[in-house]
């Protein structure tokens, strides 16, 4: 059951209640004043110990958590990781070298 936060208008008191997926999200008090919901941004955890070289646990730990730049900034960070490991990153040497293949020898941007 989701947590919600609701502030008295009057007094600026804050309340958290518990709803059903299909409750009213609302809430009035014994004296008829309606509090005002305090929507708050959702936090999702990705579990701190991914495998760097492992693609299936990247997929396990972050599947449908997180935004996209939340993904992709977990993504950068594995790679660091294998960079700081190996000294070089396999996976992203693997796709310039498959990004120069498919564009006749051209060279990613970033590939140096």
């Amino acid at each position: 059951m989701p947590l919600y936060v609701f502030e008295n208008p009057d007094t600026g008191e804050t309340l958290e209640l518990l709803f059903g997926m299909n409750d009213e999200k609302s809430h009035v008090d014994d004296n008829g004043v309606e509090w005002r919901r305090i929507f708050l941004p959702t936090s999702h955890t990705m579990d701190a110990e991914i495998d760097p070289f492992s693609s299936k646990s990247f997929l396990e730990k972050t599947n449908s958590k997180g935004k996209v730049a939340d993904l992709m900034d977990r993504s950068k960070e594995m790679s660091e990781k294998r960079k700081n490991k190996l000294g070089y990153d396999p996976v992203q040497k693997k796709y310039f070298e498959e990004y120069s293949s498919k564009r006749n020898g051209l060279k990613h941007h970033l590939d140096t």
